[in-house]
């Protein structure tokens, strides 16, 4: 497989595509722990099927210190301990943002949410939400491959 367009370049066509996404990302994230945030971008992106973010936010998750075990059962989360109960309110909504034209949100799956996050935590994790899924879009859609030495 091969990049349609290379990533360099599509951002050079259209700087603010990237400025934008960047722009919000960091805001967003700046309000929420980062090893949530990086479980967040993971799980959004093996729903998506994007390989070069997971490669991506795996090693950046990684290098601040997330245990290796725990993203290998990330698809899983719902079947082990590992994760507490904000991460997994957390992983759930991701889903549910992530997954939005298959499943509709509840108000019930809403409430859920409100308790394990405040409501300016709830908008900024959506806001982290939707920049990942709108970076998964842009990425599968331009075949961006990961920089994995073995490709």
């Amino acid at each position: 497989m091969q990049e349609r367009i290379a990533y360099q370049h599509v951002y050079k066509l259209q700087p603010a595509l990237a400025q934008s996404l960047i722009g919000l990302g960091e805001a967003a994230a700046g309000k929420l722990e980062h090893s949530l945030i990086h479980l967040v971008k993971i799980r959004a992106s093996q729903l998506n099927s994007c390989a070069f973010c997971q490669h991506m936010h795996a090693n950046e998750a990684r290098k601040d210190g997330e245990k290796q075990s725990r993203l290998d059962v990330l698809p899983a989360w719902k079947e082990v301990p590992i994760f507490s109960a904000r991460e997994r309110a957390a992983l759930k909504w991701t889903e549910q943002v992530t997954l939005l034209a298959q499943h509709e949100i509840h108000d019930q799956d809403f409430s859920e949410l409100k308790n394990h996050f405040s409501d300016e935590e709830i908008v900024n994790l959506t806001a982290a939400i939707v920049t990942i899924n709108a970076w998964n879009r842009i990425a599968v859609s331009f075949h961006f491959l990961p920089q994995i030495k073995d490709l």
